[in-house]
């Protein structure tokens, strides 16, 4: 067996799962820190925000695994491997639904002042139906339920469905909570809407890209050499546009630079703009090896992925102190 095709240890493959759970942790930590916790019951506050970040993660997840579909050349193996990853998206959109449902319930909750456990039928249909909000996050459900109709066909018969379709609905089950969100109530609604929306979309793709390509496609070197140079060129434009719009989303949000170190909003932007600092460094020493031919390329783009992790969680939180 050669190197190319050699099975990972079993310890790599509970890198994906690490990386979720790093998600969920930092969104519930900076909640808390930012003062979320002062408006809400604590188990509110824990499922709002770890069904949020989840949400996230595998929303992500979803767009990564099925642009790597669409990245990869033609062949047997890549065959194979879009197979694979099909497979795993159709896992993923259906946690991604439960996750969904989950959070309608947590949010409404919080939205009524009440436990879980006490909220009426009546209060979370209106929760869901009447508020943006709650549409958006059943129009995200959705999204993850056409994602998971179109890998189901195609691991029947691959031709029937392009292996972008799932890809814009995933992207678009991304967007959906992030601009029905806290966007949606900035004074300045269209600018902030459209901020938002390239941002998340960047951001899934940067992200999703990258831990697809590291779990999938690393391990193979053929396929390695010819995807990741198409990635390395989509990812450099995801950072320019998930670090403008970030920008522009915060100017809209805040209503001057003191905000940024006196409020808990403010606090959780200078926090993902680190994150995206860090995961721009090792992003750049990536692409510097890969320019020069020098290997291993990806050795430290697990810590990437683990900053943007962290990163995503803090997005998540950003929803709690908004």
């Amino acid at each position: 067996m050669t190197r190319a095709t050699a099975p990972r240890p079993t310890g790599e493959r509970w890198v994906p799962a690490g990386w979720f759970l790093l998600t969920l942790v930092t969104a519930v930590v900076a909640s808390v820190a930012a003062g979320a916790l002062a408006g809400t019951d604590v188990w509110v506050l824990l499922g709002t925000a770890s069904s949020r970040a989840g949400m996230t993660a595998v929303g992500v997840a979803c767009v990564g695994l099925s642009l790597v579909g669409v990245l990869l050349p033609g062949g047997r193996e890549s065959a194979v491997l879009r197979a694979r990853a099909d497979r795993a998206v159709l896992v993923a959109a259906g946690v991604w639904v439960a996750l969904v449902l989950v959070g309608i319930a947590f949010r409404a909750a919080d939205a009524y002042g009440v436990a879980v456990t006490e909220l009426a039928a009546p209060q979370l249909l209106r929760w869901s139906t009447q508020l943006a909000a709650g549409r958006g996050m059943l129009l995200a459900a959705c999204c993850a339920l056409v994602v998971a109709g179109c890998v189901a066909v195609r691991l029947r018969d691959p031709e029937r469905v392009s292996a972008r379709a799932p890809l814009v609905a995933a992207l678009l089950g991304v967007l959906m909570p992030a601009v029905t969100g806290h966007a949606s109530a900035s004074p300045d609604h269209q600018v902030a809407v459209i901020a938002i929306a390239l941002h998340a979309g960047a951001a899934a793709l940067w992200v999703g890209g990258l831990g697809a390509v590291l779990v999938l496609v690393a391990a193979r070197r053929q396929l390695l050499a010819a995807v990741l140079p198409r990635y390395s060129a989509l990812a450099g434009a995801c950072l320019v546009a998930v670090a403008v719009t970030g920008v522009v989303s915060a100017a809209v949000r805040l209503t001057s630079w003191t905000d940024l170190w006196t409020t808990g909003y403010g606090a959780l932007v200078l926090a993902k703009a680190a994150g995206l600092l860090v995961a721009a460094a090792f992003g750049s020493v990536a692409r510097r090896r890969l320019t020069a031919g020098r290997a291993p390329v990806l050795r430290w783009a697990p810590v990437e992925v683990a900053v943007m992790a962290a990163t995503l969680g803090l997005a998540a939180a950003l929803t709690q102190a908004a």
